[in-house]
């Protein structure tokens, strides 16, 4: 049986941030990260857009929009530190029709409410500046948005951890945490572990995990799949940089949108579909029990209900190459299916109660000497640090290590 300070249960970017700012400020501290994959990052983390947010569309006040802030500097000066490529390219949130200004003008007051600066609304022909091929009656730029790969920062901060004596159990899963007294177990397939604390940042099985020490928990996570075009290379030109809709205020989605990537090309996507599969990557991919366990939960019944045309609508754009495509015309009448090819796609974990309510926020729930990172949706990658350094200095506070 292994001993440790601090046992993290999953190894993406939250995971790995939080054992990075855990060693910072208490080094030589006996930590370990478990995963059951046999790689960092292997799926939110991994499969995102790559955008570094700013921090526009959050509540003011709430985690989301406190921590992507300050996890804004946090991880621009985190990857200038460690020469990991990055570019503060900026991005156009743009209305294509005169009915979508007045959400447009929401979003720029709720950005300037937390804080950006430059923010500005700009014209058609402003836009036509920056994106020549888009389409709009209106826009808001947006200069802090930037783009990376999280996949880089994960494995960096990974290697920075180990080599602070990180004890690393890959392609281990966790099958039980059992809270004591004075000490938490935690049971994998392989091995057993005890910790004087345990952090679990467990992504598309957050709720499983949390589960485990915390009895009657009655909130689960519904997994999203979002898929991706990628535009040829000889189209490349069509995208400068970034460029979102004005999103669906009824939906909590931003719609299909284009990304300059950090490795080269241009991304369209992603869209929002539930996914018959907590992993599932593909339309085709699916897992009978999880399926029915996410259909049985009234949580769920409860969503389609509430936004059973945009399900639909989803569905059916994942489905069809033409439906997508068309979407992306509404930004650029120019793109054409000829132009894109299929690309890859992510799983986004989106916790929801059982009132059909999907939680807005980042949620951290203590349950004895365990901490449960139950909800960490979009911009947790770009907030990580500071989501972190927000865990880390729980952790120290509770006097356990």
């Amino acid at each position: 049986m292994k001993q440790f300070d601090v046992v993290i249960v999953g190894a993406g970017i939250v995971g790995l941030a939080t054992a990075r700012q855990l060693l910072q400020r208490k080094p030589g501290l006996r930590l370990c990260i478990i995963d059951k994959e046999n790689r960092v990052a292997a799926h939110q983390s991994g499969n995102n857009s790559g955008v570094i947010h700013s921090g526009i569309y959050y509540k003011p006040g709430s985690q989301k929009a406190l921590n992507c802030r300050r996890g804004y500097n946090y991880l621009i000066d985190f990857c200038a530190r460690e020469s990991i490529p990055f570019d503060i390219c900026g991005k156009v949130i743009v209305a294509t029709e005169a009915k979508e200004i007045p959400q447009l003008e929401a979003i720029l007051k709720r950005g300037q409410e937390n804080g950006l600066e430059g923010l500005r609304r700009i014209s058609p022909e402003e836009v036509a500046d920056i994106e020549p091929y888009v389409q709009s009656v209106a826009a808001v730029h947006v200069p802090q948005a930037g783009i990376v790969s999280y996949r880089a920062v994960a494995q960096k901060l990974f290697d920075l951890c180990t080599a602070q004596g990180m004890t690393a159990l890959m392609a281990e899963k966790v099958i039980d945490i059992r809270n004591r007294d004075t000490e938490v177990v935690v049971l994998t397939d392989k091995s057993e572990v005890v910790a004087k604390q345990v952090i679990t940042c467990g992504g598309l099985y957050a709720d499983k995990l949390a589960a485990m020490t915390l009895a009657g928990s009655e909130i689960q996570i519904l997994p999203f799949r979002g898929e991706y075009y990628d535009l040829i290379p000889s189209r490349s030109h069509l995208v400068n940089n970034l460029v979102y809709p004005v999103p669906n205020p009824d939906f909590p989605f931003l719609g299909v949108h284009f990304t300059r990537m950090i490795e080269g090309g241009i991304e369209a996507g992603p869209n929002a579909v539930l996914a018959f599969k907590r992993e599932g990557y593909s339309l085709w991919d699916l897992d009978l029990h999880e399926m029915l366990e996410a259909i049985q939960f009234s949580g769920f019944r409860k969503i389609i209900g509430k936004y059973w045309k945009e399900a639909a609508e989803e569905l059916y754009r994942s489905a069809s190459k033409a439906a997508f495509v068309s979407s992306l015309q509404k930004l650029i009448p120019a793109v054409k299916s000829e132009d894109l090819v299929k690309g890859r796609a992510g799983v986004r974990a989106m916790a929801c109660d059982p009132q059909g309510n999907l939680i807005d926020d980042f949620l951290f729930v203590p349950s004895g000497r365990t901490l449960h990172v139950l909800n960490a949706p979009s911009p947790a990658a770009t907030a990580s640090l500071s989501i972190g350094e927000t865990i880390a200095a729980k952790i120290i506070d509770s006097q356990h290590i």
